[in-house]
């Protein structure tokens, strides 16, 4: 999708499951989101469909891009949509985690 002038694509976790719980899950999906953070202007990660997210997941996913990028940079180029309070809660635990341990 071409909008503003910039490059923006979407990441639907939904097509990797309805409950994101697994280490090995995050690792997967993180492997399939790594490319299209580095190769577009913005990603939107877009938890529809998806009732549960778990920590371990989160932190594998998600906060592990912290080790590759600043967290000023992973917050320029994605934005999240459609995410439930319980899974927002993880996410934001997992990156105050990683960041705490940088």
């Amino acid at each position: 999708m071409y909008e503003c002038g910039c490059f923006m694509v979407t990441f639907k976790f939904r097509e990797i499951g309805e409950a994101l719980g697994t280490r090995q899950l995050g690792a997967q999906a993180r492997e399939r989101l790594l490319p299209l953070i580095e190769n577009n202007d913005k990603v939107v990660l877009d938890f529809e469909g998806v009732s549960v997210v778990s920590n371990s997941f989160a932190d594998e996913c998600l906060a592990k891009l912290l080790l590759v990028m600043p967290f000023e940079e992973l917050k320029r180029r994605t934005t999240f949509a459609s995410v439930n309070d319980f899974a927002r809660r993880n996410i934001a635990i997992a990156f105050r985690r990683r960041m705490a341990q940088a």
